[in-house]
Order: structure tokens, then C-alpha cells, then sequence
């Protein structure tokens, strides 16, 4: 009898991948609460609100500029490493924040060394689970991009305490010392996972027909009209709320509540294009979104307010959940990550667009009527450009 080959179990945890991704994407979600810093930093160094929107403004860029640097660094040391050191980039970053004595090194702490090395984390563990994981792609990827909001509305309430019993110096260093422990325990899961990066794993070279360049303007186009009002309502659903008449407390509530909706939404979407065409996913979803702005225009109140903002930002959770699982519909698993940063480049566009145009807005008119009307227009094109995308289930060549 000839001997039987010798074999071996899969060596990878797909599991383990996950739980390294969910790990450090928490604290690193926290960057969404940074408005709980602007009152204590703003009275202890005398920094006014718009230089404070700065430093955010910064970070944001700072992290989409990580998320497209991160494919670049892949071939220079294991993914374990890369994260572990991006780990202490980030910490070192808020420490600095800690202790700034005023604007210049808040930006280049928070925005910069937090905002590139949170970002590169972000992608080198997305691309490095969507190798592992075979199964409900869609899925796994809605659910890595809910990590953000599910990250902040554990972060805002532990921030507000920690700064009211302690100070925001304490607050800040407790989150560099929060995300060096993550960043140790996600690069031993990574380790555990057998986690390899595309660079390492394969030597061919992706043609270029798989760019599909086209498909990528339009994801990107429908992913930035959502972005827009999704992020203005984000930022901003407590002025809208109160514009139209409700009361702090609701408006309070019904922030959160929008947060969770927007998190739900994003691993909805994720899990709706495992089953549907990433075309009638995202449409109806801007869909959703163009209804919430209709009845918010036609019946404007309080209580219509909370429901139409909720509607707003559950169409942009969807979006974003379904484009983070179109990628893995339209393009091979090693281009994931470098897909991914060009994509989230429209959510950078679209975090500086319409949230500052809606500011100048209701400083010229007092209310947000306007800018309502302008995020329906967004819906409405992002629902025909959604239409477009090539029809293509998950696993089809």
C-alpha cells in the first residue's frame, strides 16, 4: 500500500483575526467622542472652538492618509509588528495631547501621529482578516466598520466621567495606555491568527483590469453623498434637534440612539449584500435616507426631527456597510485594503463638505432647512448612481 502524504490542519484562526480587529478598532473608534474634550481643553488653554475643529479635521485626514499609506508598508515587517508599532505611534500621539500647552502640538499629537497611525492600524487588520475569513464577507466588514460608533458611545460616557472625577489630562493618558494594551493584545491574536499581509502571501501582481476604475468612482460617489448627510447628522444632531424645536435632553438621547442606529446600519448592510446585488443595497438605502429629508422638509417638528435624523443615519449605516462589502464583492481579497483607503478618501470629502457647509448655513439662516434639502439632492443621486454599480453577488468571478 503506498504511504498516505503527510498532512496538516489549517494552521489559521480566522477567529483570532477577528478578535484582534475588534480589540484595537474600539479604542481607536473613540476619535467619534472628541467633541467631550473641546469644553475642559478649550477653558484650561484658551484654544477657540474653530481651532479645536481643526484638530479634528486633522485627525480625520490623518486617518484616511494611514488607511492609504498602510498598503505601502506592507512588505516591511510581519502584520503583528506593524500594528504593535503603529500601536505606540498612536499612544505616544495622545500623550502628547495630554500634555499639549497649546495648538500646534495637539495637532501634531492627536491629528497627526494618532490620525496616520490609527488609520494604518485600521486597513493592516481589515485586509488581514478579509484573507482569513471565506464565509459572510459582507458581514464581517459591516461589522468592523460598526466597531467605530459602538467604540464611541462606549468611550463619550467614560470620557465625560473620568474627566469630571479626574481632568482631561488623566482622561487623554488613560487612553494612550488603553490603546497600547489593545494594540499588544490584537498583535498576539494576530500572531495566534496566522495573519499574513497580500505582499507576503503572493508575489503575482494584480492586473489591471481588476482596478474596474469606473466601479470604483461610483462606489466612491454613492459612499460620499451618504457620508455627507450621514456625518452632518452625526456631528450636528443636537443643533438640528433643538433648531426644530426639541429640548436638550431629547436631543441628548436621541444623539446617542442615532449613533447605535448608524452602528446597527453598518453591519445590516454588511449582512444585506452577503444575500442581495450591492446595487438595490445601497440604492434603497439612500432611499431610506432621501424619505427621512422628505418628511423632515414637509412636516418639520421635534418628534419628526428625532425619527427623520434616525432614518438619515441608519440610510448611512447601511451605505457604509454595503460598500465595505461591495470591495469584497468587486475586487480579490489581496486588494482589499488598497481599495478600501481610496474608498474612505470620499468619507475624508465628505467630513469637510456638507457638516462645515451646514454650520455656515445656520449661521445665515438660523435653522437647517437648507441643508436638509441639500442632503435629499445627495439621496436622490446617490440612489441613481447606486443603480449603476455592475450587478455581481458575493463569490462570483
Amino acid at each position: 500500500m503506498p504511504a498516505q502524504p503527510f498532512t496538516t490542519r489549517d494552521p489559521t484562526r480566522p477567529w483570532a483575526a477577528i478578535a484582534a480587529v475588534t480589540t484595537l478598532t474600539l479604542p481607536l473608534g473613540s476619535i467619534y467622542a472628541f467633541s467631550v474634550f473641546l469644553q475642559p481643553i478649550e477653558a484650561e488653554l484658551g484654544i477657540p472652538r474653530s481651532a479645536m475643529s481643526l484638530v479634528f479635521g486633522l485627525a480625520a485626514i490623518g486617518f484616511t492618509a494611514g488607511m492609504n499609506l498602510a498598503p505601502m508598508i506592507y512588505r516591511l515587517a510581519s502584520p503583528a509588528i506593524l500594528i504593535m508599532a503603529n500601536a505606540i505611534v498612536g499612544a505616544l500621539g495622545i500623550a502628547m495631547s495630554a500634555w499639549a500647552g497649546g495648538l500646534p502640538m495637539l495637532l501634531l499629537g492627536y491629528g497627526v501621529l494618532f490620525g496616520v497611525s490609527g488609520g494604518t492600524i485600521f486597513i493592516i487588520l481589515q485586509q488581514a482578516v478579509n484573507i482569513l475569513v471565506r464565509a459572510r464577507i459582507g458581514l464581517l466588514n459591516g461589522y468592523i466598520l460598526g466597531l467605530w460608533p459602538m467604540g464611541a458611545m462606549i468611550a463619550a460616557p467614560l470620557f465625560g466621567w473620568s474627566n469630571a472625577r479626574y481632568d482631561y489630562h488623566t482622561t487623554l493618558l488613560g487612553l494612550a495606555g488603553t490603546i497600547l494594551v489593545c494594540g499588544a493584545i490584537a498583535a498576539w491574536l494576530t500572531v495566534h491568527a496566522g495573519s499574513t499581509l497580500p505582499a507576503a502571501q503572493s508575489g503575482k501582481s494584480i492586473d489591471p483590469a481588476e482596478q474596474q476604475t469606473a466601479t470604483l468612482i461610483r462606489i466612491c460617489a454613492v459612499f460620499f453623498l451618504a457620508a455627507a448627510a450621514g456625518l452632518t447628522v452625526l456631528s450636528q444632531a443636537v443643533g438640528i434637534i433643538d433648531a426644530y424645536g426639541g429640548a436638550a435632553s431629547t436631543a441628548l438621547w436621541a444623539a446617542t440612539g442615532i449613533t447605535a442606529v448608524i452602528g446597527c446600519g453598518r453591519i445590516a448592510g454588511g449582512f444585506l449584500v452577503d444575500r442581495l446585488l450591492v446595487p438595490f443595497v445601497s440604492a434603497g438605502a439612500h432611499g431610506l435616507a432621501l424619505t427621512g429629508t422628505v418628511i423632515l422638509t414637509v412636516w418639520p417638528s421635534p418628534a419628526v426631527a428625532v425619527l427623520a435624523l434616525g432614518m438619515i443615519g441608519l440610510g448611512y449605516g447601511l451605505v457604509s456597510g454595503s460598500t465595505a462589502g461591495a470591495l469584497a464583492v468587486y475586487w480579490p481579497k489581496p486588494m482589499y485594503g488598497k481599495v478600501a483607503g481610496k474608498v474612505y478618501i470620499a468619507w475624508c470629502v465628505a467630513a469637510v463638505t456638507l457638516p462645515v457647509l451646514a454650520g455656515h448655513l445656520f449661521d445665515l439662516t438660523g435653522g437647517y432647512r437648507a441643508t436638509v434639502l441639500i442632503a435629499g439632492c445627495g439621496n436622490l443621486a446617490g440612489c441613481a448612481i447606486a443603480l449603476g454599480l455592475p450587478r455581481r453577488r458575493m463569490g462570483e468571478a
